[in-house]
């Protein structure tokens, strides 16, 4: 499969376009790839779309339906490998060969391994143009937490904390609202928006009181609680208002039986989970996640809960949102709670280029590296 050299500044406009319609269905799609697709005729879009939920049409039968009888002869701009196997739906490549589309430009291959590259493969044998690789960088960004999730069984985890510039996510009262800006908050929301749960801790879920909801319509967000002993107040809002059914909360065999119940007659989803040193075993609650086809999780804290989190190597992805003040105090929380790591055994960041949300400066960062040994323990836990 080669790149034409047609035109390569046109290729990535378009494929630009695609990804731009893919994030649409970020958040939506599971256990689905939020996909865009555009068909292209003589440099002009003549049809696009993307894919908006698990069992509708997928983004290239929805841009090749839009394009009708234009699409023949028409390039087709997918951020996506099409999908060869009939599903809840058909086969895209079947759609494709159909439509007389003469070239496909994918930006990546499926990182499904039972998948990966059989589309391009067949259209290909059936004499189309493939042209792989186009805005791969970014399309393999938004793709990141199916990718995770088909190869290895547990969510990506977006880590966000809100901070003062001095490391503390709450004052010595334990207020944290609101540290951040409105101008903040509102990226958090879009974060929000294409996660498939949002996660806490059982100390942020008590001080805080949050509903954990998207503001965005149509989103079935799981909000996962974090509580190893059961002390979180059944009356918390997280538990009783209309979308309580999307609500876990994940605990140990130290949660009282009434407790449990209590909340569990309230259409709560409690998980007993394995302890590890007295707390939930997030390895363990990742796996579960995974299970419920869970592709992507935003932790919002609190300090403990990322520790545990960061010790286990299971963030891959951190938004720290800090803003310019500096609350100071041995008793105001940090952004990491745990007993700390020491300096030669530190997890190292690779940062992202740093924007301004008001006040606010975002820095997004990466771990360094994927060891062998996060590998194999991976694996082990996978064989368990």
């Amino acid at each position: 499969m080669t790149m034409p050299k047609d035109d390569p500044r046109a290729d990535r406009r378009f494929m630009r376009r695609a990804l731009a319609l893919a994030v649409r269905g970020a958040g939506a799609t599971r256990p689905n790839p939020p996909v865009g697709a555009v068909v292209v005729k003589n440099r002009r879009v003549i049809g696009e779309g993307w894919h908006r939920a698990a069992g509708q049409p997928h983004a290239e039968a929805v841009a090749l339906n839009a394009a009708g009888k234009r699409a023949r002869g028409a390039d087709l701009y997918v951020t996506l490998e099409p999908c060869s196997t009939t599903g809840r739906t058909g086969a895209c490549t079947d759609l494709i060969v159909k439509a007389g589309i003469r070239r496909v430009v994918a930006a990546v291959t499926d990182p499904n391994p039972a998948h990966a590259g059989r589309g391009l493969r067949l259209l290909q044998v059936k004499g189309l143009t493939i042209a792989l690789g186009c805005e791969h960088e970014r399309a393999s960004e938004y793709l990141a937490p199916f990718a995770k999730w088909i190869t290895r069984g547990i969510p990506y985890l977006t880590l966000k904390m809100a901070m003062s510039l001095d490391g503390k996510i709450a004052d010595r009262t334990g207020r944290s609202r609101w540290i951040s800006s409105p101008a903040s908050r509102r990226c958090v929301q879009e974060l929000r928006r294409i996660a498939d749960a949002i996660l806490i801790g059982a100390d942020t879920a008590r001080r805080d009181r949050p509903r954990l909801l998207p503001n965005a319509a149509g989103r079935q967000t799981w909000r996962v609680i974090v509580d190893s002993c059961g002390q979180i107040d059944p009356s918390a809002p997280v538990f009783n208002d209309s979308y309580r059914a999307q609500t876990i909360l994940a605990t140990t065999a130290a949660c009282p039986p009434p407790q449990r119940q209590a909340l569990e007659q309230n259409d709560i989803t409690v998980w007993r989970l394995p302890a590890s040193g007295g707390r939930v075993s997030v390895r363990t609650l990742m796996r579960r996640l995974g299970r419920l086809n869970v592709m992507h999780v935003l932790c919002e804290g609190g300090g403990e809960l990322a520790a545990s989190l960061v010790d286990a190597k299971l963030v891959d992805q951190y938004y720290f949102f800090i803003a310019p003040k500096l609350l100071g105090g041995r008793t105001a929380a940090g952004a990491l709670g745990g007993k700390g790591f020491l300096l030669d055994h530190a997890p190292t960041l690779r940062y992202v280029a740093p924007k301004r949300y008001g006040p606010d400066i975002l820095i997004r960062a990466y771990p360094a590296e994927t060891t062998d040994r996060q590998r194999t323990e991976d694996q082990a836990e996978r064989d368990a």
